[in-house]
């Protein structure tokens, strides 16, 4: 294989062509023959066994040369993109240009690169930390929680429906007068004030008494998951069969020797205070570092190929896939959503995390970020530890060079974090 030309024709974009050898088409020609052969019946001989020149005479002489192609293409991409020199982050537009046994086979393609990056005042960053205070109605708030979680449902008798109660319904819901799929329920249990259904829903239950008969009225929202019922009004007839809310316990020693380890309404307290501190200012260091990160991309200079969004928007919904054990194609049916409108909601996240690497990688290059053989053996040590398997078992999963990259970034990130200046502030 051959580079013939290489022009840069945009930004972060190349033209190559490229050329196999006769030797080398021929050869992969002879592999195509061996895929392939047990597939084919030619009269005269059993399946499989003919001779490739006699399926080449019977079906012609190019019969082989698409499959050929595309292993010729398969192989050697990766040798073609080495042999260019270039930092490739994708291969688009190919298109083979020239194909017979005497020559070989030549091809054209577009290669999409990494952008030029460019990056300064990235030390002394300055942002705000913010913590907030617990105060007692905060830990009054996460005990009232606590109280939630053991409170008994009962009936309620002799007053209409509040809020927080929970309004057992039947309802169906009509648009134009024509009720629609998936609008009606049987003793349905809502709790008011959830925010369960439609917007305005559940307003207009409160007051309503158990037997009374009435209608609702809503307007779907406009981001609605169902096309068909988007910005529609429509009427919710409804009947209140019960009344039921939940009867909190009394918030004493008793209580909190139920749900607790602790003794004591004071020393729950005391507790709780104590969780809440350290959980704030764990949120208030991660808001932090995003604002710091913010900044810091803010900082740099780049054209970035919409290529390595779409790539970054792929990982997080294989990782989505992987985490929620929900396949996609079940999930768009069941939320009426398109594959556009469910990738669109990892466009940011993926956006500002390639920028966050690309900003990272500039900095390590800037700062002659060094890694040791120390630095790699311990964090495959760590890696292994973490996901409870063994050494060899990450080294086979993460190449070396992926790994000492991944520490380059996370120096880099060190460097940012111990040069900032953060004013912390209480809220």
């Amino acid at each position: 294989m051959e580079i013939v030309s290489q022009n840069n024709t945009a930004t972060n974009t190349y033209a190559i062509e490229f050329k196999f050898s006769a030797e080398e088409f021929e050869a992969a020609i002879n592999t195509a023959y061996n895929q392939q052969k047990s597939k084919i019946t030619v009269p005269g001989f059993r399946k499989g066994k003919a001779p490739r020149k006699v399926i080449e005479t019977h079906y012609g002489a190019n019969v082989f040369f698409e499959d050929a192609v595309n292993y010729l293409y398969n192989h050697n991409i990766e040798e073609v993109v080495d042999k260019t020199g270039l930092d490739v982050v994708d291969v688009q537009n190919t298109d083979v240009t020239d194909v017979s046994k005497e020559n070989g086979v030549s091809m054209k393609a577009d290669f999409i690169t990494k952008p030029v990056v460019e990056i300064s005042d990235y030390k002394g960053l300055k942002v705000k930390k913010t913590v907030k205070t617990v105060t007692d109605e905060v830990v009054d708030e996460e005990i009232n929680k606590m109280r939630e979680k053991v409170a008994r449902i009962v009936t309620v008798e002799g007053r209409a429906v509040q809020e927080g109660d929970t309004a057992v319904i039947d309802f169906e819901g009509f648009t134009d007068g024509v009720a629609f799929d998936g609008g009606k329920g049987e003793k349905f249990p809502l709790e008011i004030g959830s925010h369960t259904f439609i917007p305005g829903f559940e307003e207009q239950i409160v007051g309503k008494n158990v037997g009374d008969e009435f209608d609702v009225n809503v307007t779907f929202p406009e981001d609605y998951q169902a096309e068909n019922l988007k910005g529609k009004p429509a009427v919710f007839k409804c009947k209140l069969h019960e009344i039921k809310a939940k009867e909190m316990p009394e918030l004493d020693d008793d209580f909190v020797k139920d749900v607790s380890e602790k003794d004591t309404v004071d020393e729950l307290k005391a507790e709780i205070r104590e969780k809440l501190e350290k959980q704030f200012a764990d949120e208030a260091s991660d808001a932090a570092d995003n604002a710091l990160m913010d900044e810091m991309i803010g900082k740099m200079k780049a054209e970035i190929p919409e290529v390595m969004y779409e790539r970054r928007i792929d990982e997080i919904a294989r990782e989505w896939v992987s985490r929620t054990r929900i396949d996609i194609k079940d999930y768009l049916k069941y939320t009426g959503m398109t594959m556009s409108q469910f990738r669109a909601n990892f466009r940011e996240p993926a956006k500002r995390q390639v920028e966050l690497r690309l900003a990272l990688e500039k900095i390590a290059e800037l700062e002659n970020v060094a890694v040791s053989q120390e630095d790699i053996d311990k964090e495959y040590a760590d890696l292994a530890e973490q996901y409870k398997i063994s050494v060899e078992q990450v080294k086979s999963a993460i190449p070396e060079d992926t790994l000492t990259l991944d520490i380059k970034i996370e120096k880099a990130l060190d460097i940012v974090k111990d040069s900032a200046e953060i004013e912390e502030v209480n809220e």
